[in-house]
């Protein structure tokens, strides 16, 4: 999948951690996005191309099981360790008053990199995402049982390498089926899979999968009441995996927030209602500029 048009060119970054493949597109304000597990920055190609108009926009692969480019062996995979990679990447490019945006594990990611390294960061969107108790979701977690068992890893791998195969669990409920009410045809199902089929890719992934665990995502919630950017909170209607409650709870625990319930979407927003959520980006970080400029 050439993702050129949508995402714009891409460059690759390295950071203490290994390579991480970086598209950019548009000018103006930075904003930087952060997809979830077994998936890269395609999921954001709906949504780039209204916002890069006015805004610089920075997607990358993170090493969440579906990057092409995999990362040293030792490289801290934990989730502090991904946050860290993110606020790398950040750095490494000079990014300053950086609008963050996650969503699915790349919501965890974005709790994780706001309350360890805000420094470049202006403010944040929290999209459908793992928070508090749900990390990882139970329907999910499953992958993480298989991760502490290599050789299931490697059989599933095995079966990925068969189309019919790939694209039968790639559109069932434990895979991407209940992520979105659009339907994923078979070219972004490869793009997302096949990158897995990589020996040196599982390798990171079942590294990360063996560490998952809820304590990440309450140690960042605790310091939710000293975060002093604004949020924006857009949650989906629909979501099978994330519930409304955290949602809105995390606009509750974010002391300058704003909670919008997105109707006829599920987890990926980006999907479901991409000119909505562009949308809703763009207003929201226009008034925190203006915020930021009014006299206090």
């Amino acid at each position: 999948m050439d993702l050129r048009n949508e995402l714009g060119e891409s460059t690759t970054i390295t950071v203490n951690s290994g390579p991480v493949r970086v598209y950019e597109r548009g000018s103006g304000a930075t904003l930087v996005f952060v997809h979830g597990l077994f998936a890269n920055a395609a999921v954001w190609r709906r949504v780039v191309p209204t916002l890069a108009e006015n805004y610089r926009c920075i997607t990358a692969d993170w090493p969440f099981g579906s990057h092409r480019l995999p990362m040293k062996s030792d490289a801290d995979l934990t989730a502090t360790g991904l946050a860290e990679i993110v606020a790398e990447v950040i750095e490494a490019m000079d990014l300053r008053d950086v609008t963050l945006i996650g969503n699915d594990g790349g919501g965890m990611l974005t709790q994780l990199t706001i309350t360890r390294h805000p420094e470049r960061i202006a403010r944040i969107v929290l999209t459908p995402c793992d928070a508090y108790e749900n990390f990882p979701p139970p329907m999910f977690a499953y992958l993480c049982w298989m991760a502490r068992v290599p050789v299931t890893f490697e059989l599933v791998s095995a079966a990925m390498r068969v189309p019919l195969l790939r694209r039968l669990l790639g559109r069932s409920p434990i895979g991407y089926g209940g992520l979105s009410h659009r339907k994923i045809d078979d070219e972004l199902l490869d793009h997302y899979f096949t990158p897995v089929l990589d020996r040196a890719v599982r390798r990171d992934v079942v590294r990360f999968l063996r560490t998952v665990h809820r304590s990440y995502t309450l140690d960042a919630a605790r310091s939710f009441p000293e975060v002093d950017r604004p949020v924006l909170v857009v949650w989906a209607s629909d979501d099978k995996f994330f519930p409304l409650d955290h949602g809105e709870r995390l606009a509750r625990d974010f002391p300058d927030s704003r909670f919008v319930l997105l109707e006829n979407s599920r987890t990926w927003v980006s999907e479901d209602r991409p000119e909505k959520l562009a949308s809703l980006i763009d207003e929201f970080v226009r008034d925190a500029e203006i915020g930021c400029n009014q006299p206090r």
